[in-house]
Order: C-alpha cells, then sequence, then structure tokens
C-alpha cells in the first residue's frame, strides 16, 4: 500500500501533530553578515507590504489565563504580520441530534472569540470585510482580522415540520438538516471566506480525507452533493471565497466547474513532492490557475516532508491491531476505540521530526514554477499543526521572507506571495458578485 493510500483514513478525528517546543538555536558566531543583511532586507520589505495568512486557527480557550497559541497580537506585530482570516472550524463528527448541536455551540463560540480579539483591543485589531479592509487596517498600524468558516457541517437548521417517524415510533432523521440559507447568515454575521469540508464526508461534499471513525466510505457523493452544488452558486452571489482546500478532487472539480468566480486553497500543499490524498496533484493545480484562484502553500510539517520510514511502519502496525483492512477499519469502532485509537496515533506522529524553512520553501518554489508567481501564496494553519523549524509562531514570520530572499525573490514577487494574490483572488470573487448584502 502507498504511503497515500495508508494515511488516507488514519485520521480520527482529523491530523494534527504536536509542535516543537522553541526554535532553532543559532549562535552568535553563525549569524554572518549576509544573514544579518538579508534578516534586515526582510524587515523592510514587511514594512512595505501587506503581510497576510491565509488559514490561522485558534482553540476553544484562547485568551484564557495560561493558554499560549501561535498566533496573538504581540506576536503579529514582532514577525511584521499585518492581517490573517482565522477560522471558525468545527471538525467533522457525527451527524446526529447532540453531535450537530455540539458543532453549532462550538462554531458559535469559536466566531465570539474572534471578533473578541479586536473588539477587546481595538487600538490594534480590527475586522475586515473586504480586501480593501485589510489594507486600510493595515495602513493604520492595525491587525486586520478577516473571519472564515471551514466545515460547513455546524451550517444546519432545526427540521421542519414535523420529523418523520418510522413504524417502530422513532425518528428516522436527526432534528437538523443542513441548509443553504445559513450561508446567507454567517455572511451577515461576516464571513468572508468559507471551505466545503475538514476530515470527513458531510452534506455538502466529499473530503479528501474520508473519516474512518465516522464510517466514510472512500465516496459518498461523488464529489458534491445537491446541497454543494447550490452553495457554490450562492457562495458566488455573495461575493464569498471559496476556500478548495480538503476537497476531494471530483469536489474540487465539480466547484471549479461550477463557480462563476475565482477560488483558493487557503491552506494546501503540493502533492509531487509529497504523496497524500490532502496535497494537490498537478493537475489540480493546472485547474486552480486556469480559474484564476491562488494556492497558498501551507507550513504544516506531514504535507511539506514525507513521514519518516519508521513512523510509517508503526502506524501500519497500530492500524493492523485496530483491524483496518484495505485501509479503513472492517467495522465501524466504539467511541473508546476511537478515542485510544485517536491518542497513541498522534502521539506516534508527534513523535516525527518538524519540517524545515527550506522544505517549505522547497513547496513554494515547486507551485511557482509549475503555475507561476501569480497563483501561489503563503499560510501557516498555526493553532492546528502548523508550523516548522524556523517559523513556528507569527513572531517569526520575517524568516520566511528571508528565505525567499534566499532563493533569489525580489520585492514585487515576495509582495504578492505574502498576501498580494490571495487579496486579489478574494477581490475578484466579491466583483462577481450578484449582489452582496451588506459591504459593512
Amino acid at each position: 500500500m502507498s504511503i497515500r493510500n495508508r494515511v488516507r483514513y488514519l485520521g480520527w478525528p482529523a491530523l494534527a501533530i504536536g509542535l516543537l517546543a522553541g526554535i532553532q538555536n543559532t549562535s552568535a558566531d553563525d549569524l554572518s553578515s549576509k544573514d544579518a543583511a538579508l534578516f534586515e532586507k526582510a524587515r523592510g520589505i514587511h514594512s512595505r507590504i501587506v503581510a497576510f495568512d491565509s488559514h490561522v486557527d485558534i482553540p476553544l480557550n484562547y485568551g484564557e489565563p495560561g493558554v499560549e497559541t501561535q498566533v496573538d497580537l504581540p506576536k503579529a506585530e514582532r514577525g511584521l504580520l499585518k492581517g490573517a482570516s482565522i477560522a471558525v472550524f468545527v471538525p467533522q463528527g457525527a451527524r446526529n441530534d447532540e453531535a450537530y448541536s455540539q458543532a453549532r455551540s462550538d462554531a458559535d463560540k469559536k466566531y465570539q472569540l474572534i471578533r473578541s480579539i479586536a473588539e477587546k483591543n481595538p487600538a490594534h485589531a480590527a475586522l475586515a470585510y473586504s480586501p480593501a479592509d485589510v489594507r486600510r487596517i493595515a495602513a493604520e498600524g492595525k491587525f486586520a482580522i478577516v473571519l472564515s468558516l471551514l466545515n460547513a457541517y455546524p451550517l444546519v437548521r432545526p427540521r421542519v415540520p414535523n420529523i418523520p417517524r418510522n413504524e417502530l415510533g422513532e425518528r428516522d432523521l436527526p432534528a437538523f438538516q443542513s441548509d443553504v440559507d445559513q450561508i446567507n447568515e454567517w455572511y451577515n454575521r461576516g464571513v468572508r471566506i468559507l471551505g466545503f469540508v475538514h476530515a470527513g464526508h458531510n452534506d455538502w461534499a466529499d473530503s479528501s480525507r474520508p473519516n474512518a471513525g465516522l464510517g466514510d466510505a472512500a465516496e459518498e457523493h461523488c464529489g458534491l452533493s445537491e446541497l454543494g452544488k447550490r452553495a457554490v452558486r450562492r457562495l458566488n452571489d455573495l461575493g464569498v471565497l471559496i476556500d478548495v482546500s480538503q476537497l476531494s478532487t471530483h469536489a474540487l472539480e465539480q466547484v471549479l466547474s461550477l463557480t462563476k468566480a475565482p477560488v483558493a486553497a487557503t491552506h494546501s500543499t503540493v502533492q509531487a513532492l509529497v504523496d497524500t490524498p490532502r496535497n494537490l496533484s498537478d493537475g489540480e493545480l493546472e485547474l486552480i490557475k486556469k480559474n484564476g484562484g491562488v494556492v497558498q502553500i501551507v507550513a504544516f510539517s506531514n504535507y511539506l516532508r514525507p513521514l519518516p520510514k519508521q513512523y510509517v511502519d508503526q502506524l501500519a502496525a497500530l492500524q493492523a491491531e485496530f483491524g483496518f483492512v484495505g485501509g479503513k477499519p472492517d467495522r465501524a469502532p466504539s467511541q473508546a476505540k476511537r478515542n485510544e485509537y485517536s491518542e497513541r496515533y498522534h502521539k506516534i506522529v508527534s513523535a516525527a521530526p518538524q519540517a524545515t524553512l527550506a522544505q517549505f520553501a522547497d513547496a513554494i518554489d515547486y507551485a511557482v514554477k509549475k503555475i507561476g508567481v501569480d497563483h501561489v501564496g503563503i499560510s501557516s494553519d498555526f493553532n492546528h499543526g502548523g508550523g516548522v523549524i524556523g517559523w513556528q509562531n507569527d513572531g517569526e514570520s520575517v524568516n520566511v521572507t528571508v528565505e525567499l530572499l534566499r532563493r533569489g525573490y525580489g520585492e514585487t514577487e515576495i509582495a504578492k506571495l505574502w498576501g498580494g494574490n490571495f487579496l486579489r483572488v478574494w477581490q475578484a470573487a466579491q466583483d462577481a458578485a450578484t449582489h452582496l448584502e451588506s459591504r459593512r
């Protein structure tokens, strides 16, 4: 079995790796005058451009005493980062009453936490609803926060009228149903970027990573469901940028065949370097280029360097122990078994060495050579497994630019990679809208 097939069903629930503490140590003797000059040049570039990270997360305990995260305003200021898209993210769960209710609650909590960053720090941050807002807020010396939503799983409403019941008087359907009108609700709350899935299929689309613990087949909809197809049109109408990260190949192809606006893969990387279904194939890269979209290369170790063989072997042994057949379990596991598997899985993966900043830049180089610098960008996926040696948090963002300078990128190209392309594509999505309800 190839590594790609081995990892397809690994996540119970979603892949998340532990971050190594600290940063790569460099002594004063190792810092050459050339390195120092590159660092100062990189800082100068950051002072002139709008460096924007297209995908980060925050935990549900964000802001609580003692909670340290990779993303906060002091770190962003230190790293000369001007803004980020912060995701209202809820992992895929079961499609039943209890799980849907919890997903809605978690999405609401995450939304309030993201808004609170700006509301509690009005002198240092503000919410942005358009690319023009991002540039204006950055020019004011503040951090621009864009609301995105990853995984449409929580976009449900109470089912009406009465829930059908079977002959035993039991409910056939959950009390909630996925609803395309929820897109309008979240648009009105400020969401401007939306991705359909995460690790697992849902009512909207198929994921590139079917969730074995939830009983996913390889495909459920053969791409988008009818609901998902309607959602593409609704997102286009509202000018919401569609995020194609995490989608299965069929779902991505269908989005691109239906959309009237460019799309973004807000946190993806390339399959040619690491063979996993989560990464984009050369064909998918070309389709996004043809669409006029952008691929934001993500600093996520397991998608930037192949998992070393000893860890692949350990994961294969774990799968065999838990009854995996052909890459998935031969029967639906209990919650206790899912929890045990997940704990042991993450223990193995988190012990693997992190990717380096050079490997991250290798993926950027590959994408630039394949589809052109106008269709490539940068993202971190901080607080959800992102981070490489040399770029562990917002405070080290200038290090990325130093590496790009070492590889011969000029300021114009760096400005494109560090947000310029992403903001252009987002603007094109807004320009293609048939009716924007509120530009705020």
